[in-house]
């Protein structure tokens, strides 16, 4: 005999026990108390977490009144959660020693995870250049890969357009932070630390890798870095495959207006006074320290004249 076919579905056993209104109230994002251990970093985060004032009026304002703004994170698929925002305030959490910080867990996928993640980081106070460059890549090739996955998308976002816009910046000027990216992390760091100025980094930024490393050797070599002339003229030769060791040296070793008053030694001169393993930091720092002792024994002297 033929098993006849039910006309209806069993429900599920969480439809016997719950309200539709409860099921609904499920879904409904809200802030969550998570354990600091269960927060992980978002993949490829591009800005960094300083010890710096900022962190420290965060770290303040925890410890006085709590975590009152809530991280935004998305659930992993092997458990635990991938902030989105708020990864300073975790930061400033763990170092207060506490356990959990509110959070609100929202379902996203990845390129709108990312760009929410550039947005949410490009409202702090202080930016470095490098982690605009980095978050403006991020943010443009996430609007992209939308693009081509969504026609509707594809036709309200206009890639660096739109990326310029919400960062309040021109379209060129996006691009130009972008090129940052094509540095070597050494040269990126100076430009960080402001020893590099923006606009010869960009234009040095189209210099092939070993040539940057070349280039490098010769900016320590000569304690200077290139003017936004000499980076023009470096870009132009490396375009041209005409670039070679020896005029990196000869550009870097130009004499500029800024730096005609610099006395300068060469290192052979100095290396007889100092360890064999000491780097160039540390000479600089003794020398620095012996010449701030010699000052203060001739003020010594003067003053007992």
């Amino acid at each position: 005999m033929t098993k006849r076919k039910s006309d209806f579905d069993l429900p599920k056993l969480d439809d016997l026990f719950t309200t539709q209104e409860m099921r609904d109230d499920a879904k409904l994002e809200r802030v969550q108390n998570i354990p600091l251990n269960e927060l992980h970093p978002f993949k490829n985060h591009p800005f960094k977490i300083l010890n710096n004032a900022e962190m420290e009026r965060m770290i303040e304002s925890i410890r006085k009144v709590g975590a009152i703004i809530p991280a935004l994170a998305r659930p992993l698929t092997d458990g635990g959660y991938e902030l989105i925002s708020g990864h300073r305030r975790l930061a400033a959490c763990q170092v207060l020693g506490l356990e959990t910080m509110p959070v609100i867990v929202r379902e996203m996928p990845d390129d709108e995870a990312v760009i929410a993640m550039v947005d949410a980081n490009l409202q702090r106070e202080t930016i470095l250049p490098s982690e605009k460059a980095f978050a403006y890549k991020m943010k443009l090739d996430a609007i992209k890969h939308q693009g081509r996955t969504s026609v509707q998308v594809a036709e309200k976002l206009l890639s660096v357009e739109k990326v310029a816009e919400d960062a309040g910046e021109s379209k060129d000027q996006v691009r130009r932070y972008i090129r940052l990216t094509y540095l070597i992390p050494e040269l990126l760091s100076m430009v960080d630390e402001n020893k590099i100025a923006f606009n010869p980094a960009v234009e040095i930024s189209y210099l092939e890798q070993s040539e940057q490393r070349v280039l490098l050797n010769a900016m320590e070599m000569n304690d200077c870095t290139p003017s936004h002339a000499q980076s023009i003229r470096l870009k132009k030769m490396s375009q041209d495959g005409v670039l070679n060791n020896e005029q990196i040296y000869a550009v870097m070793s130009e004499e500029k207006p800024n730096q005609q008053e610099q006395i300068k030694f060469k290192k052979e001169e100095l290396k007889k006074y100092f360890p064999p393993s000491y780097t160039d930091a540390q000479m600089r720092k003794d020398i620095i320290k012996g010449l701030e002792l010699l000052k203060r024994q001739r003020e010594r002297n003067r003053d007992a004249r």
